[in-house]
């Protein structure tokens, strides 16, 4: 039997996945961030019609400065014109296996795995739009890792335009993304006068951003949560992407190795399951980590709101004013200081009384925001 501790400082990661396009070349120290390392002609699907499939592998970067081989899905319509309009959308991915993973999803046979953005980017690859589907949790499912899926969005669109036959060089580029995915998103955007300068990228659309990951982990410390799965989740994740500085295989009691165990593979059903009306006192055999101080530098440094980085892009933000499961406050605080800066920043609280809903009646607006931008249109604010 498991017993506290047990596992050590050892990362539970999930099972490896057995296609070799996920796995990292033996050269990949040799190749630079964004670097193509390979592509495949992917099988047409019925939810994207008349649009090819291409899955690109790319040489990127993980938290701790390590090359690590990602991938990205690309869409390309078949009536878009050499130098389209390139839309990097970061899809949620609620998942710590590879059958989470986007272009994984893309071919699941499971309705509870979907990309149900679909009809959205049905409507952006009609107007000859090519989408970049990026797996932007990494080769480990390092959920929780916020920055590392800045970097993967970014390498991601460097790869989409170094490939040939997707003619993406010259073609202005925009992101967008919901939840985790805009977390990626608003990332990749703070990010990038830094990480990829030469990327020029004409504005990004991040909604329901989970901001201060230090302050949804202080809100159910003690108290039950519908969504502490996530929470749990996300301590799998930032302790596979940073081994000696996230241990939470030290700090679990029996049930909480038994759940880690469990969802070392699983996607948002079972995540959500495993963790719903629990809390941090259900699964821990000691608060020791929620007080070290190094595992907290690692939730702040995933937190968008505590890093210091200003986006030199147009930014358009929405969000339920309600929202129960992230900080909204962090949200409003991070704007603000990008609106100090200079940002064009466009904030749109939504309607919605609550996440989900949030992403569905905010989509709309977020795309024909993109679509004004790579029309050239001067971004509105309402700093």
């Amino acid at each position: 039997m498991l017993g506290p501790g047990s596992a050590g400082a050892v990362p539970l990661y999930p099972e490896p996945d057995p296609d070799p396009i996920y796995s990292a070349p033996a050269d990949i120290a040799e190749k630079s961030p964004g670097e193509v390392l390979e592509t495949r002609a992917m099988p047409p699907l019925l939810i994207f019609p008349g649009t090819t499939v291409t899955l690109v592998k790319f040489r990127s970067t993980n938290s701790r400065g390590l090359p690590i081989a990602a991938v990205t899905t690309l869409l390309t319509p078949q009536w878009r014109t050499p130098g389209g309009p390139l839309l990097s959308y970061q899809h949620i991915i609620n998942g710590l296996g590879p059958r989470c993973a986007v272009s994984r999803v893309l071919y699941s046979p499971d309705p509870n795995l979907q990309v149900r953005e679909a009809v959205a980017l049905n409507a952006v690859l009609a107007r000859g739009w090519s989408v970049a589907l990026p797996d932007h949790l990494g080769p480990t499912f390092a959920y929780g890792a916020a920055r590392l899926g800045g970097q993967i969005t970014l390498d991601g669109i460097r790869a989409a335009r170094a490939v040939p036959e997707l003619n993406l060089h010259n073609s202005p580029v925009a992101m967008a993304g919901y939840s985790g995915g805009g977390m990626a998103t608003a990332w990749a955007a703070a990010l990038a006068p830094t990480y990829a300068p030469e990327l020029d990228i004409v504005g990004a659309a991040a909604g329901g951003i989970p901001a201060n990951l230090v302050r949804m982990v202080e809100g159910v410390n003690t108290n039950p949560h519908p969504a502490f799965g996530l929470i749990m989740a996300a301590a799998i994740g930032l302790e596979r992407e940073y081994p000696d500085r996230f241990p939470i295989g030290d700090s679990l009691n029996v049930q909480g190795l038994r759940a880690r165990e469990s969802l070392a593979n699983g996607c948002t059903n079972e995540i959500l399951a495993a963790g719903a009306g629990r809390s941090v006192h259900d699964f821990a055999s000691s608060m020791s980590l929620v007080t070290d101080p190094e595992a907290r530098s690692v939730v702040e440094e995933n937190s968008l709101e505590l890093f210091d980085g200003v986006p030199r892009i147009p930014i358009f933000e929405w969000h339920s004013p309600s929202d129960p499961l992230i900080p909204v406050d962090s949200i409003i605080n991070t704007n603000r200081r990008y609106c100090d800066a200079g940002v064009r920043l466009q904030a749109e609280p939504s309607i919605a009384f609550e996440h989900m809903s949030a992403a569905i009646l905010g989509l709309p607006a977020a795309l024909a925001w993109v679509d004004a931008r790579f029309r050239g249109e001067p971004a509105p604010t309402n700093c």
